[in-house]
């Protein structure tokens, strides 16, 4: 449930994979569209140096440019690494109105770490992590994270039945429930329920039975999924909040319905739903 490249459900599609949570295309694509206007116009994309990243970028890119902006550089960094002066230095003299992180993990909590360090977001520079997880913030801390933007696929006040759902996992885990562990809970629950409505566990059988049960749970909301794998939901815009705003250890983002981002991001929904 937490692979990310779009690549899954494009050149390594598979009659029985279901790609559940989020990816690439839905993530840089929906980042490009919230942000994209007059005063964001020229991106500079700073990338981890392998798959992952590659196709953040690549999607990003496309989707930069199908809005009509400009991308006026790139660099990418090895995995891993804890130091990224040198690639924010490059990201500071572009002269680009938004620099995006194709990032994941530890490295994107670095890497704004260092980019508030190095004040790059100022006043006509806006900064966008195009993939972010709670937990992720949570370790970024608010002093150094507060203002930036960024796309989750799940949100744990999107409803009543994420918030009562949350809270289940809060008493047990100690912590708010990540987009990843959300949607892992709600692609288990849905294949569990297809083989209980199928009586069977044949691949093909509960897969077909699954394509063909709209997602309505915690997770999403008239949820469904493509021919390719794809399970296609809203996604939401969400910002990292100030101390000031914060009222508790997990009140770190906000979010509201102008910024919903959502599934029409889809370029295959009139081909494969009926």
């Amino acid at each position: 449930m937490a692979p990310g490249s779009s690549d899954f459900t494009g050149k390594a599609c598979a009659p029985t994979s279901i790609h559940w949570t989020w990816d690439t295309y839905g993530a840089s694509t929906g980042s490009a569209k919230a942000v994209f206007g007059p005063d964001a116009e020229k991106w500079f994309f700073l990338t981890s140096n392998f798959a992952f990243g590659h196709a953040l970028e690549r999607d990003g890119i496309a989707a930069v440019e199908k809005l009509g902006g400009k991308v006026v550089g790139r660099v990418r960094a090895p995995f891993g690494t804890s130091d990224f002066s040198s690639f924010l230095l490059q990201a500071q003299q572009s002269n680009a109105s938004v620099i995006a992180f194709g990032t994941a993990g530890a490295d994107t909590v670095n890497l704004i770490k260092q980019a508030a360090e190095f004040r790059l977001a100022k006043p006509g520079v806006r900064v966008m992590p195009l993939q972010l997880m709670i937990d992720e913030v949570k370790a970024i801390g608010l002093e150094l994270g507060q203002g930036n933007f960024a796309l989750m696929a799940f949100h744990h006040e999107r409803s009543p039945e994420a918030k009562a759902w949350s809270r289940r996992f809060f008493d047990r885990v100690g912590s708010v429930p990540t987009a990843v562990q959300a949607g892992t809970y709600s692609a288990v629950r849905h294949y569990l329920q297809a083989i209980k409505d199928t009586g069977t566990d044949e691949p093909l059988a509960v897969v077909a039975k699954m394509r063909a049960t709209t997602v309505n749970d915690m997770f999403a909301t008239g949820g469904y999924l493509r021919e390719d794998g794809r399970m296609v939901h809203d996604m939401y815009l969400t910002q990292i909040k100030t101390p000031a705003e914060s009222t508790g250890p997990w009140d770190l983002v906000k979010s509201s319905r102008q910024s919903v981002v959502t599934r029409r991001f889809d370029p295959w929904r009139k081909a494969n739903v009926p």
